[in-house]
């Protein structure tokens, strides 16, 4: 897969901090997070890459609203799959540490606050909904099968947290780039870390949880169906337990 190098203007170094939006017609919500997470960003004073990565071809004006607040725009590469579009962003990002968020409004950006306040204390730090303090305004039917696969997911497959399925983390960069998902769906969250935990023994990342109020979406429509959901949950159980246990009789093995 090739990501064209992202620019940075008027920035040689490396960036302190790289943000990546995955995005599939979100060109409504993105014309109101962009210029907030600009302002949260200015006023940590830190050096940034923003990067929203778009459906593989235009379904929207997603582009122009990119350009008109200066930020990457990229076309999710290898696919038209959530996971193809954490791949495209990890890639993309080069900054010593590095956001994912979502680009529908229910990532509040002023919460990066957080997340960069306690970015030394841990290789991934986790928005989460599930810990005390923790607050989402999902309905009661997403809620539900979200702790469910929260619960099972901790108890079986042995992840140290408590919200593993929200994707408003922040990574150690170093440590995410050198592990290399490949799972489809919205399941490549919980096997970035699987593979963070478990692919390299001599560098166990260490997972730390804040707590945060997950918002309901502000523009369009849901992109999960509850019955996909549950098929992928299902599979993704029997293929992370798998990777776990080739991982830790297969360090840096072939995954």
């Amino acid at each position: 897969m090739v990501i064209p190098n992202p620019v940075i203007p008027f920035r040689a170094k490396q960036p302190e901090l790289s943000v990546f939006l995955p995005a599939y017609g979100e060109a409504e919500n993105l014309n109101e997070l962009l210029p907030r997470i600009k302002k949260v960003i200015a006023d940590l004073g830190i050096s940034a890459q923003i990067t929203v990565v778009d459906a593989p071809e235009p379904i929207d004006n997603t582009a122009i609203i990119c350009g008109q607040n200066e930020v990457n725009h990229l076309h999710r590469q290898g696919g038209n799959r959530y996971g193809d579009a954490v791949r495209t962003g990890i890639l993309a990002s080069t900054g010593q540490f590095i956001i994912s968020m979502d680009s529908d409004g229910s990532h509040n950006p002023e919460f990066i606050r957080e997340l960069w306040t306690h970015r030394q204390e841990a290789d991934v730090v986790i928005a989460s909904r599930y810990i005390h303090g923790g607050v989402t305004e999902n309905p009661w039917t997403l809620v539900a099968m979200s702790r469910l696969l929260n619960i099972i997911f901790r108890l079986i497959i042995g992840l140290p947290a408590y919200d593993i399925s929200n994707s408003f983390r922040l990574y150690r960069g170093d440590l995410l780039r050198s592990i290399h998902p490949k799972y489809a769906n919205f399941d490549v969250l919980e096997e970035i870390l699987v593979r963070m935990l478990w692919e390299n023994p001599s560098r166990a990342a260490k997972i730390l949880e804040i707590p945060f109020r997950f918002e309901q979406r502000k523009h369009g429509k849901p992109k999960r169906k509850l019955i996909v959901f549950g098929i992928q949950f299902v599979l993704a159980l029997v293929k992370l337990s798998f990777l776990r246990i080739r991982n830790q009789f297969n360090p840096k093995g072939d995954q």
